[in-house]
C-alpha cells in the first residue's frame, strides 16, 4: 500500500490513526508537532501525508507550505477541526489535495486517501512510466544521481530538476514550477536572480545529454512543461 506520514498532536487519535490505517494495510509514521514532520520529510519518502492544522512549534499551514516548496507532488490531505468555508479555501489554495473537518468517519478518510493516492499515481496523458530497473537512483536529501554504478555528475538545479521529473513521472512538470521550486531552496548557492525561462532550457539540454544512455528522455510539452518518459528500444 502506501508509507503515510501522519502529523497530529492529540496523542490518542494520533496513535488510533496510526493503528486503523496500519490494519488497512499502509504503513505509518507519526510526528507530533510540525518541526518533527519536517526533519521526516527531509529524511524519508513518503506516499502521503495527514495533516493537522492545529500544531505546535510549526502550524499545520505552515508545514504544508514549507512541504509545496519542497515536495511539489506529495499528496496531502489536511484533517482539522478548523470547519469553516474560509479555511477550508486557505488550505487547498496553500496545496493541499483534500480536506475533511473533525469529528470524521474513519470509513470516508480511508476511501478519500484511497482516492487522493490513486490520482497521485496517474499519469496525465493516459501512458504509464516504469523507470528502467536499476539504472537511475536519486538521493533524496543531496544533489547525488547514478546511472547503474556510476554516479552522474550533476548541479543542484539539474539534480533539483531530475527530482521533480522522477517524482511526478509520466506526467507534466510546468516551467513554473521548477523555477518556484529553485527560488524557494534555500541550499540552492546558485544566482537567483538567473531562473528564467531561457536558462531552464539550458539545465534541461544539460540534463538530457547527461540521460542520453538511460532509457529515459525528456519531452518538451509544448506550452506547459517537460515530461519524463522511457524511451523506445
Amino acid at each position: 500500500m502506501a508509507h503515510l506520514l501522519i502529523v497530529e498532536d492529540d496523542d490518542l487519535l494520533r496513535d488510533g490513526l496510526a493503528a486503523q490505517l496500519g490494519q488497512v494495510g499502509h504503513q505509518t509514521t507519526t510526528a507530533a508537532n510540525g518541526a518533527l514532520a519536517q526533519e521526516l520529510l527531509e529524511s524519508t519518502r513518503f506516499d502521503g501525508v495527514v495533516l493537522d492544522l492545529g500544531l505546535p512549534l510549526v502550524d499545520g499551514m505552515a508545514l504544508l507550505r514549507w512541504i509545496r516548496k519542497r515536495l511539489l507532488a506529495l499528496p496531502v490531505l489536511i484533517l482539522t477541526a478548523r470547519d469553516g468555508v474560509e479555511d477550508r479555501i486557505e488550505g487547498l489554495n496553500a496545496g493541499a489535495d483534500d480536506y475533511l473537518t473533525k469529528p470524521f468517519n474513519m470509513a470516508e478518510l480511508q476511501a478519500r486517501l484511497v482516492a487522493m493516492l490513486r490520482r497521485s499515481r496517474l499519469p496525465a496523458f493516459g501512458g504509464s512510466l516504469e523507470l528502467p530497473a536499476g539504472r537511475l537512483r536519486l538521493d533524496a536529501t543531496q544533489p547525488l544521481a547514478w546511472l547503474g554504478d556510476e554516479p552522474l555528475e550533476l548541479t543542484h538545479r539539474e539534480w533539483a530538476l531530475l527530482s521533480l521529473l522522477v517524482t511526478n513521472a509520466g506526467q507534466v512538470v510546468g516551467r513554473e514550477d521548477v523555477l518556484s521550486a529553485w527560488k524557494a531552496d534555500p541550499s540552492d548557492t546558485s544566482d537567483n536572480t538567473n531562473t528564467s525561462s531561457n536558462a531552464l532550457e539550458v539545465y534541461v539540454h544539460r540534463l538530457r545529454r547527461k540521460l542520453a544512455d538511460s532509457g529515459l528522455s525528456i519531452r518538451n510539452v509544448r506550452g506547459l512543461g517537460y515530461m519524463l518518459e522511457t524511451t523506445t528500444p
